[in-house]
């Protein structure tokens, strides 16, 4: 079984003024699974601004939330909370820490992982727990062609959790824990200092419930502009392959796919995008799938729900002119 010293999933609950974000409610639904597996408790963590509500976690599936309120915690700078959470994990001393892998989780999370001398496997798609109470940590490699099944001997095991891959947990208002309010460790001086904040849309691209992403087939970077045309006309957002983001077409922010943003859109439209294994692992999962490309063998066809085998400068151009004069319906 695992080691006695620890018990217990932590979760890292990410925030951001304020807002706990909803891969955290993920991260609890797949928790709660786990920790009724090995009959242990589901913490949370918290770090974060002063009179946040945390009464969310409880009803989601958390036994104690671990609160860390200043307003000097509301901005994501990884040292200050990189202090404050390996505080708290020495404190409680889980068997398993989740994080979400999102841009701030990436970068936190191996930092947590190597002051505690211990392992971390990286954009987990499942977690399950072996006939010796120990974490399999799942996740694809080589470009999606194999699932490498991974084990941490150190403890606690840790591990980062791609945004959309479990559904949320489900609120139950009847259930009770409680909320620990613990005295916040403040660094003064962490040779970082944070000039502006950037608009960053991952979360609007994750949530957006259309998505029209270009790729190779898109010629120079100011052919983007159809894209977005569309997209507004759709109510959506503009996406990007990796091989577009790479020639610094579009910014990374954009990127679907394995190494970049998970999707579940009602609609994505892939313009000239071929289909790489690497691609299609972040919006196949959408509830309907257009594929524009001029290659007919295309592998993105084999997982369209229409395929339109055409030049894309042509076929995206007439759809943005039936949607404005009302032709089509979305």
């Amino acid at each position: 079984m695992g080691d006695e010293k620890y018990t217990g999933i932590l979760i890292f609950a990410e925030q951001k003024n304020g807002i706990i974000h909803k891969v955290s409610y993920e991260l609890l639904n797949k928790g709660r699974e786990l920790a009724n597996q090995l009959m242990a408790p589901v913490y949370c963590i918290v770090v974060g601004p002063k009179s946040m509500d945390l009464q969310e976690l409880i009803y989601r599936g958390a036994d104690e939330v671990y609160y860390v309120g200043n307003d000097f915690l509301n901005l994501p700078e990884e040292l200050i909370y990189t202090e404050n959470i390996i505080n708290l994990i020495k404190r409680i001393k889980p068997e398993i820490c989740l994080f979400g892998a999102t841009s701030f989780g990436r970068s936190l999370a191996p930092r947590i992982a190597g002051n505690l001398k211990t392992g971390l496997t990286a954009d987990c798609t499942e977690l399950k727990i072996d006939e010796d109470g120990k974490l399999i940590q799942i996740r694809p490699a080589f470009s999606d062609n194999i699932l490498a099944h991974i084990k941490t001997k150190t403890y606690p095991q840790m591990a980062t959790i791609r945004y959309k891959e479990f559904s949320e947990a489900e609120r139950d208002i009847n259930r009770s824990g409680k909320i620990i309010k613990v005295d916040p460790i403040l660094v003064e001086k962490t040779g970082v200092k944070i000039l502006r904040e950037l608009e960053c849309m991952e979360n609007d691209i994750s949530e957006a419930e259309v998505v029209v992403a270009g790729g190779r087939g898109i010629k120079t970077p100011e052919d983007f502009k159809i894209l977005y045309e569309l997209a507004e006309l759709l109510g959506g957002v503009v996406g990007a392959s990796r091989a577009v983001v790479e020639e610094n077409y579009i910014s990374s922010q954009h990127q679907v796919g394995y190494s970049g943003n998970r999707v579940k859109p009602k609609l994505y439209i892939a313009c000239g995008i071929s289909g790489a294994p690497q691609h299609l692992a972040g919006m196949r999962e959408a509830e309907r799938i257009v594929a524009i490309n001029s290659d007919p063998s295309a592998p993105i066809f084999n997982i369209a729900d229409i395929g339109i085998v055409g030049d894309l400068y042509e076929v995206i151009p007439t759809l943005i002119e039936k949607l404005k004069k009302k032709e089509v319906a979305v």
